[in-house]
């Protein structure tokens, strides 16, 4: 079937997390914190699609006249992000994901609309472009989109990871991602080819289970899987909200994680692994735990299965 037909894009995966580096090989593009977005233009409809292939529309409707600024139909890989203060909010982008009220959601549209900027394009005019170069579709891209202050293509530089990175850091956003010049695109597959470099340091987590303690204080246990297995990754305590601890406390209780649970967790109520959380830590021990971690939301675009143990490349 036609990949703009079938719409059921599962986009391609960073394998890989390093230290900035300079490469003639790759090209650098800051990294946005918000959501991963596949945005399906033709010429009468927009609809935009999150990493489990969910529509966004609903949620995003600043975004619906999107196709009008494409020459062609058209699919392109982004990210949809929400400014606030000056710089993206992953915060913002989580509340209105989560929100279920229409009006609500008009109004957070009207106080801080969305924008979505375009990194890859996989198919035009009835073409799929997946075996392409990257930066042959980067050529391509440049000359998809009118670019308005809501819907842009992702500028890139080459070479100077570094410098862009210094800069990122400078302004406290949340790093570099380096792509190899000549990489094609394998929908649905972690690859090297793509190399998060974060200033802030954050990650993904399945929400395994809660501790209820003093001074109506939770604790929330963490895992990750490596290799098919989940693992104990430690606990979160701070930047809990109160609509988040509502969506936990609904999930479905089992008896027992499937990991040894560790010491200190005998009052621990214990979660079916399908709930998806932020975290963002100072940095992680050898043994892979957070130091400072503090909790930034919930997150319906991944599955458990996608939060694994990252090996940091070299």
């Amino acid at each position: 079937m036609d990949l703009f037909e079938s719409k059921n894009i599962k986009p391609m995966l960073i394998g890989a997390e390093g230290e900035p580096f300079d490469s003639p090989d790759y090209i650098y593009e800051l990294k946005l914190d918000g959501v991963r977005c596949v945005a399906y233009l033709d010429s009468d409809r927009t609809e935009l699609r999150n990493k489990r292939n969910m529509l966004l529309n609903a949620k995003f409707p600043e975004l619906k006249e999107m196709h009008h600024q494409v020459k062609k139909r058209c699919i392109l890989d982004g990210e949809l992000f929400v400014m606030s203060e000056g710089k993206p909010s992953f915060f913002e982008v989580q509340r209105r994901t989560l929100s279920s009220k229409p009006f609500k959601i008009e109004r957070e549209a009207a106080r801080l609309p969305a924008s979505f900027v375009a990194f890859d394009i996989l198919y035009q005019d009835g073409r799929q472009l997946t075996d392409l170069p990257l930066m042959e579709r980067k050529e391509i891209l440049s000359k998809a989109i009118k670019e308005s202050d809501q819907f842009a293509v992702s500028r890139y530089i080459e070479t100077q990871g570094t410098e862009l990175y210094k800069l990122a850091a400078a302004q406290e956003l949340e790093g570099v991602v380096a792509k190899r010049k000549d990489s094609k695109y394998y929908m649905d597959k972690r690859t090297k080819d793509w190399i998060k470099i974060k200033n802030l340091h954050d990650d993904d987590y399945v929400i395994c289970g809660y501790i209820l303690k003093g001074n109506n204080v939770t604790s929330l246990v963490l895992g990750q899987y490596d290799g098919g297995r989940l693992i104990y990754q430690g606990h979160v305590t701070l930047g809990i909200s109160s609509e988040d601890f509502k969506q936990i406390l609904a999930a479905k209780r089992i008896a027992a994680p499937e990991f040894a649970p560790p010491k200190d967790n005998e009052d621990a109520v214990w979660l079916e692994p399908v709930l998806v959380g932020v975290v963002k830590y100072m940095e992680k021990t050898e043994s892979g735990f957070l130091r400072q971690p503090i909790f930034k939301g919930l997150r319906e675009d991944k599955a458990a299965k996608e939060c694994i143990i990252t090996k940091r490349d070299g």
